[in-house]
């Protein structure tokens, strides 16, 4: 017996799959900033110096400011005879001060507070990544933003794979006519055009409902029409399951069809099930993003990376102003591939041939 499968003979499959995830090092550093990720968006009115919609008129595409040895910035104003040009303040500086007074907030939208982690003296502004076309906290808009383009794939996530695991699971172990139901049913939604049905979608809603409002709705439809190709996959894998020996053996003994089907039959469906969840979650990000981007998502003055992206689409903003361009789109390609490295070590670690050294 080897060293490996001895340090793991006394683990359960839980705890087996936690140490080689543990042992991965991509994954646990890919875990650990999603972690960080999301206690950013949790925390993000408190974080953020401003809300998200705090406009200064007198600071347009506001480049970036550096904070100085000792926790200070420089205080600008508009430079004479020049259009968005800032020049620095002779001998003035605004010093970065801590926990300080700002814009009401609730925590998790309960607990009402008004101090914000850092901030500067009125009149003074820090913009840590500069300012948009409407004098708008660059950093701030994208901690506020993170709340949205982070959680709607959970949403959609939990409607679409709790839905794929329950339908799916009943058509692979009843059989019979409530498989056939379920498959149509599933064929049908598959035949759905994603796209089109968006832009439906979007046009019926009430005018009254907030941008949010309109695309956690649209999400939420979108997450009930995408159970499908999970609940096709999760009926071929309980069509291999229902025949093996303990799930007999349960049914010998008297359990009743539900307690069989969720006790012995769906459990082992998890590790497929959790790899999937973390893989589509990108997917629910960029969704956002490609929404907000083409104005059918989340719409002004609410914060998200889709509708951030969108406002640095012209020439000359890039051009100009790139760290509108540059704050969102890095925020994305991190949050997509440390989901994706995530996703694979999570893969390997409950892999189980991965106790044998990758063994049948």
């Amino acid at each position: 017996m080897t060293d490996g499968v001895a340090t793991t003979a006394g683990l359960s499959p839980a705890g087996r799959a936690w140490r080689a995830l543990r042992a991965n090092r991509a994954g646990s550093v890919a875990g650990t900033v999603l972690l960080v990720l999301y206690a950013l968006a949790a925390l993000a009115p408190f974080l953020a110096p401003y809300d998200e919609g705090d406009m200064d008129r007198l600071r347009f595409f506001h480049p970036s400011m550096p904070v100085h040895a000792g926790g200070w910035v420089e205080v600008t104003r508009p430079a004479a005879g020049a259009v968005n040009a800032y020049e620095t303040v002779p001998g003035a500086r605004a010093p970065l001060r801590w926990f300080v007074k700002g814009a009401p907030w609730k925590l998790l939208g309960l607990v009402p507070s008004d101090r914000h982690l850092f901030g500067v003296d009125a009149p003074a502004r820090v913009y840590l990544f500069g300012a948009d076309a409407m004098g708008r906290d660059v950093f701030s808009r994208l901690l506020y933003g993170a709340q949205v383009s982070l959680t709607v794939g959970l949403v959609g996530i939990l409607i679409s794979f709790t839905l794929g695991l329950l339908l799916g699971g009943l058509a692979g172990y009843l059989g019979g006519w409530v498989d056939t139901l379920v498959m149509r049913s599933a064929e049908v939604f598959l035949s759905i055009p994603a796209l089109y049905l968006i832009v439906a979608l979007r046009a019926a809603f009430p005018a009254h409902l907030s941008s949010r409002q309109v695309y956690v709705a649209i999400v939420v439809v979108l997450a009930f029409v995408g159970w499908a190709s999970l609940a096709r996959v999760i009926r071929g894998m309980v069509l291999s399951i229902r025949r093996a020996e303990y799930v007999l053996a349960a049914e010998a003994l008297g359990m009743s069809r539900a307690r069989v089907l969720v006790r012995h039959i769906l459990p082992n469906t998890a590790s497929f099930v959790i790899v999937a969840a973390t893989v589509a979650v990108p997917g629910y990000i960029l969704g956002e993003v490609f929404l907000s981007f083409l104005g059918m998502g989340v719409q002004e003055p609410a914060a998200s990376w889709g509708n951030m992206l969108g406002a640095a689409r012209s020439v000359s903003v890039l051009r100009d102003h790139p760290w509108l361009l540059f704050a969102p789109g890095a925020a994305i390609f991190v949050t997509v591939m440390t989901f994706h490295v995530f996703g694979d070590a999570l893969r390997d670690a409950l892999d189980p041939r991965q106790e044998s050294g990758g063994r049948p």
